[in-house]
Order: C-alpha cells, then structure tokens, then sequence
C-alpha cells in the first residue's frame, strides 16, 4: 500500500488502534486494518474517538471540535462555508488550509448580524433555514413560540430552525374597501328599506388590528351594520329620502371610537344605494308622477295666463291708437300674401276697388 502525502492511514489490530502511518510504501500488513483518510476532509473512522484522542500523536496531528446538543457549527475553510457540523465530536486533520468554526445556538432563532447574509441562501444551509418575506405594502409581526416579539419593515428575513415555532403574520397597510350590502332597515314608520353601503379604510396599528383583535374586519363590519340602524330607525321614510346625505357624517363620527379599538384609520364612507320594496316603489313612483303632473299644469295655466294678459294688452292698444290697428291689418294681409301665388275674381271691379282702398288706407272712410 501506497500512502501519499495528502493522506493518513490509521493502523488498528483487532480493532485497537495502533499508530498513524506516515506517507510511504507498506507491504504485508496482514492481521492489521487500513484506514485511508484525506487530510483535507473531516475524520470519519470506525475506531472509537476516545481511544484515538487518548494518543498523544494523534492529537497533536488533528483539530477537535465538539458541538453540543441545541447547536451546530459552521465550518469555514479559507473564509469560505464548507459545511455544517450536527451536534457530537468532529475530529479534522491538520493542514496547510485555515479552518475556522462558528457555533449557532438553535435556541435563539434569530440570526445575527455578523454572519455574512449571502452563505444564507446557499445549499448547504437551506435545512438549517427558514425565510420569510415582507412585502412594501406590508408589515410583519414575528411570532417565537406563538408570543409575538416585534413588527419587522418590508424585506426579506432568515430564521434558524429550533425546537421553537417560527411564525409571521403580514398585515397589508394599503387602503381596503369594505361593502355592506342588501343590509335590510326599518325606518321610524315601519317600511323595510335594503341599504349598500360602503367604506374605504386601511390598518394604522397592526398589532392592535391582528394580535389584540381576533377578527378585526368582521368587526368593523358589524359596527357599520348598527350605526347604519341607528341612524335610519329614528327617521321615517320621507325623512330619510331628505336626509340620505347626511348618513355618511353619522356613520363616520359613530365610528371615531372604534378606530382605535380595531387599529384601522377609516378614510371614507358613503351610501350607495337605497332599494325600496315593490309595493312601496310603486307609491313612490305614482307620487313622483302626479307631482310632475302638478308642476306642468301649474306651468301651462302660468303660459296660458301670459298670453291671454299679452292679448288684452295688445287689444287696449289697438283701440287706443287706430293706426297700430291699421299696421296689424297690413302685417296679416302681408303674411297671407306669402301664403298666396295667385288670386282669381269672379265679379264686378268693385272687390277690387275695396282691395285698394284697403290697402291704401282710405276704406271706411266715405
């Protein structure tokens, strides 16, 4: 057997351990076990650690790092990450190459700032790992053991995996509409009305809205539903048809103390519809056209009243001056002869005198 200088060879006889063999040529190894490590890699032998730590050689020939229970180390070799040692004893070879080691305690899962953020991605620590990420538009709430710890900003954040549980709520900080729909009402005088309303509003306090609220929006629903009956059952029906303006003041000044509560900012709120039942449109709609009604023949007798004014004024005039009344003749002969391509006169010349005169202005006269 050949062994080269990158190599060690453990010599064991019935499973003691002898020595190491230095690099070289053996022969005739009979009854003796071989074993054949590089002495780049990490010690794995089927002899007991103990008995070969207990040889002086042999520890000054190697590097022992132990990792206890809850914990793993990092193995770097030349600054680069070449593996991960599990809990137990792990036995190197001395060499030309510097190896460093860095414990992590598993019971704290937070990673810290020290180590270099690009070995987390890597495979080799992928098991060891767990992300999470937060949007820009959110904020997370960290959960160690299902007690919340802090809120973290948008980003991405690595956990070590432990015996503790790992969780992280989001909460979306963006404007979110909330819709009340067919909500059915009644008014002070008994009509049943179906009510949309609507809401627009977003989370300011998201430990308030996700750790202290169970269902923070099933809530906020609900709050909208009573102040919605509140305000339509002290009014009766032609009241509220007056006053439907008014319902999204109401309903934004009855939610003021509950915003806190709920840790929600509302922006806005309005009443988009109010849906009457069949037989009460229908009244409605038969009093919608009779005050239509009303109102056009209120507005025809006013005309009729003008004219009729205009008229008598007009007649006052004519009598009063004799010449208007001449002048109106003369502009309806006109109007007629626009009408008129041609007259024919089956008679005496004496219509046609009286047409000349009457054009002329001497009729009446003689």
């Amino acid at each position: 057997m050949y062994i080269r200088y990158d190599q060690k060879v453990l010599l064991f006889k019935h499973g003691k351990f002898i020595k190491i063999l230095k690099p070289g040529l053996f022969l005739n190894w009979q009854g003796y076990t071989l074993e054949c490590h590089s002495v780049f890699e990490e010690l794995h032998t089927a002899g007991d650690p103990a008995e070969l730590l207990a040889d002086e050689v042999f520890r000054n020939q190697t590097e022992t790092v132990t990792v206890s229970a809850g914990h793993i180390a990092l193995y770097f070799e030349g600054g680069l990450l070449k593996d991960v040692l599990t809990p137990g004893q792990h036995i190197f070879w001395n060499n030309s190459r510097t190896k460093t080691f860095q414990q992590i305690d598993l019971n704290n899962p937070e990673i810290s700032a020290d180590i270099d953020r690009n070995i987390l991605i890597t495979g080799i620590l992928r098991p060891y790992i767990i992300n999470y990420g937060v949007e820009p538009y959110e904020k997370g709430l960290l959960y160690f053991d299902k007690k919340f710890i802090k809120i973290v900003e948008p980003g991405t954040y690595f956990f070590w995996k432990s015996a503790q549980s790992i969780n992280m709520l989001k909460a979306d900080m963006r404007a979110r509409q909330l819709e009340i729909s067919g909500q059915e009402i009644l008014t002070k005088d008994k009509v049943l009305l179906r009510l949309n309303f609507m809401c627009r509003y977003k989370i300011n306090d998201p430990v308030t809205a996700l750790v202290s609220n169970a269902d923070y929006e099933n809530q906020l629903y609900v709050c909208f539903q009573l102040a919605l009956r509140e305000y339509v059952g002290t009014l009766l029906f032609d009241e509220l048809l007056q006053k439907k303006q008014e319902i999204n003041a109401f309903v934004m000044e009855t939610l003021k103390p509950y915003q806190a509560q709920f840790g929600i900012e509302v922006l806005s709120c309005g009443l988009k519809d109010i849906i009457l039942p069949g037989e009460i449109r229908d009244i409605v709609n038969q009093v919608l056209i009779a005050e239509k009604k009303a109102q056009a023949n209120i507005i025809t007798r006013r005309e009729e009243t003008a004219s009729t004014r205009s008229l008598l004024n007009t007649a006052k005039l004519m009598e009063e001056n004799p010449l208007l009344l001449k002048l109106k003749e003369l502009e309806y002969v006109d109007k007629m002869s626009e009408k008129i391509s041609q007259i024919s006169i089956t008679g005496g010349g004496q219509i046609l005198d009286q047409l000349k005169e009457l054009l002329t202005g001497n009729l009446g006269k003689n």
